[in-house]
């Protein structure tokens, strides 16, 4: 189990000053590593990296699926890609270039989709990208991240550097809290318990993990013991670990910034669905649009609060209780 450092209030960096220094980082160690982006340097901080290393970053402008296809060209001539530009116009936008140009061709890009989900706040909804994870699930062999701080930020840009194929890593770009150690490890397929419970399991990926955190608070001191497992990848999936939770709990609860269909939740129904059936209640967004708003206001909206998950757990286990008593 893991010790989080987070406390509601500290952050350390905003994540795209993180990815700003963790792309230098990688640059100046490894001359085949190249950044382009879709005209979103100024909301990336990156700007200084475009001037700094003319041959390492390239700004193709807004033209996002010429810009995948270029990370193609430039994956054959020995170079390491990584794009971004907003999750929506990283994934929907250019799916089929991602599935058929890099995916299917057996070329290698690293993918940074930004502001998901109801981080994109007064971006509105056109902007506000609810289904990417469910997209980039279904691409063969595609590592799928859903970034909680900038502690993973920085790792998962690192861990993905030398591997083959598709990795699509989904990020805020502005002020998440801390919850791990700077020196925090991380690995491709391994989530991590943050909060041990026998009570239930909260499943969390992203931005929802600080929120179960405080769920979790919440109902301690209900004397509700909740388990609050970071998935880190949505795919792939920690098998084990949600098979553990499952078995020792006998509830689970996910949570997402993200439509439940295809995404955290479904992937962890599935699983347990053909190898260990449990009841699963999925916290997220419920088949509808995004839309303008502060991002306290839209955690309201979609019910993304702490309170929220709390709502769910005691939910299930009342079901949990139903069950028992063949009801």
């Amino acid at each position: 189990m893991v010790a989080p450092v987070y406390d509601g209030k500290t952050i350390r960096k905003e994540l795209a000053q993180v990815f700003c220094e963790t792309m230098e980082e990688l640059i100046q160690s490894d001359a085949r590593v190249v950044y382009l982006d879709a005209d979103l340097m100024t909301s990336m901080k990156t700007t200084g990296l475009w001037e700094k290393y003319p041959k390492n970053v390239f700004n193709t402008g807004i033209q996002e699926a010429n810009m995948a296809g270029a990370a193609c060209g430039l994956y054959l001539a020995g170079f390491l890609p990584y794009i971004h530009t907003f999750a929506p116009f990283a994934t929907r936008r250019i799916f089929d270039q991602i599935y058929v140009s890099a995916a299917y061709a057996h070329k290698s890009i690293r993918i940074i989709g930004s502001d998901a989900g109801i981080a994109a706040t007064h971006n509105g909804g056109t902007h506000m990208c609810f289904e990417d994870l469910a997209l980039m699930r279904t691409i063969p062999g595609a590592v799928v991240a859903d970034i909680t701080d900038g502690a993973m930020l920085a790792a998962m840009l690192k861990l993905t550097k030398e591997r083959e194929g598709v990795s699509y890593i989904r990020t805020a770009r502005r002020d998440a809290p801390d919850v791990y150690r700077t020196d925090e490890t991380f690995e491709i397929g391994k989530g991590k318990i943050l909060k041990d419970g026998a009570d239930a399991a909260v499943i969390a990926s992203g931005l929802q993990v600080a929120q179960a955190l405080e769920a979790g608070k919440i109902l301690e001191q209900e004397g509700i013991h909740v388990r609050v497992i970071d998935i880190v990848t949505v795919k792939p999936l920690d098998r084990e670990l949600v098979l553990r939770a499952a078995k020792e709990t006998g509830l689970i609860v996910t949570t997402e910034n993200h439509s439940i269909i295809g995404g955290l939740g479904e992937a962890v129904s599935a699983l347990l669905c053909e190898n260990y059936p449990a009841p699963v209640l999925k916290n997220g967004v419920k088949d509808r649009f995004g839309q303008v708003g502060t991002l306290p206001y839209l955690r309201e909206v979609y019910e993304l609060r702490a309170q929220d998950i709390v709502t769910m757990v005691k939910r299930g286990l009342q079901m949990k209780t139903n069950m028992g008593k063949g009801v």
